[in-house]
């Protein structure tokens, strides 16, 4: 198996899940090629890895808001004639979505995936040459991790995974003064309200780490979260809104962090990743199947359920217990 083409599009937190076999493969094939396609709001995660050769950035979500324009078939085509170029020796979707499966097809190789009973939208199943029954009563990583080993034939991995990764000022260079004492990055925004936990907890938070001479530093995608930020902050001495940056850029911030404490987002993930010491929150989601996992070198903590929000001094503890566990 020297040339691998992995199909893992998006979000951002499926897409940081789909890491982990990138080392797999390697540890069993140390000379792999590994391509990647991904959602071009996403590419920077696969372009974090040192070890992923080509990034194959599509625009599924732009183009179907485009689909009457000529430029968007032009792009489309363009992408079909440069996927179908070079020979895979195998092509694992890793999405199982009717998406991911069609652009499976355009790839020339040998193609893997889940089975009908094993996959969100199952016709996509018919796509693949080779499928698995995958049980989904087990975490995302778990779930890319044993599909990826049963394509290639190695053994499924116990151990806990390595996501690859680190932040890279010189790929994704940040022009900005961080804070001078230690920070905390607060990821607060996230795609539903319900998901969102409260500004006074937020708040709350600020000033516990305030006493102990670590700053918040947050940043925002939206017009909304950014105006949350600015909230927040406001009620804080030793607090920082950051500029609008990309995933990449972000990644540089985080990776300077003394930890992270996010809410159910894809940056939540990226954090856990990039072995920065990470507290989650949840208030609407269940993290079994999809909460952070924690990688081999930094420690990771779910907190939170659906209807369950945790409270600022909960989230403060469990900072201060992975903050002692991580500096043994």
């Amino acid at each position: 198996m020297k040339r691998i083409l992995l199909v893992k599009t998006s979000s951002l937190g499926d897409v940081i899940h789909n890491l982990p076999v990138v080392n797999d493969i390697l540890q069993h094939n140390p000379e792999a090629q590994i391509d990647w396609v991904v959602e071009e709001g996403f590419a920077d995660i696969p372009r974090l890895h040192p070890r992923i050769n080509q990034v194959w950035a599509v625009a599924v979500r732009r183009w179907r808001k485009q689909l009457f324009k000529g430029a968007t078939w032009q792009e489309i085509q363009s992408f079909k004639q440069a996927i179908g170029a070079p020979h895979y020796d195998a092509v694992i979707d890793t999405q199982g979505l009717i998406k991911s499966a069609l652009i499976t097809k355009l790839a020339s190789g040998p193609s893997h995936g889940y089975d009908k009973h094993s996959i969100r939208e199952p016709i996509a199943s018919m796509a693949y040459q080779q499928t698995y029954s995958i049980s989904y009563q087990q975490h995302a990583v778990a779930r890319n991790r044993t599909l990826v080993a049963q394509a290639l034939a190695y053994p499924v991995p116990t151990n806990a995974p390595d996501y690859g990764i680190q932040g890279n000022a010189a790929q994704f260079p940040v022009s900005l003064s961080l804070p001078k004492q230690a920070f905390v990055i607060g990821l607060h925004g996230t795609s539903r309200d319900s998901k969102l936990w409260a500004i006074d907890r937020w708040v709350a938070l600020g000033k516990q780490l305030e006493n102990e001479a670590t700053a918040l530093v947050l940043p925002w995608a939206s017009q909304a979260e950014k105006q949350r930020a600015e909230q927040i902050q406001s009620h804080l001495t030793h607090a920082m809104v950051l500029p609008k940056l990309s995933i990449g850029q972000l990644a540089t911030i985080i990776a300077q962090a003394r930890a992270a404490i996010g809410v159910d987002t894809g940056l939540s993930h990226l954090a856990a990743a990039l072995n920065i010491p990470t507290v989650a929150i949840y208030t609407d989601t269940n993290p079994a199947l999809t909460g952070v996992m924690a990688g081999a070198f930094a420690p990771a903590i779910n907190l939170g359920n659906i209807d369950a929000s945790p409270s600022a001094d909960d989230v403060y503890n469990t900072y201060r217990q992975i903050i002692a566990s991580s500096s043994r």
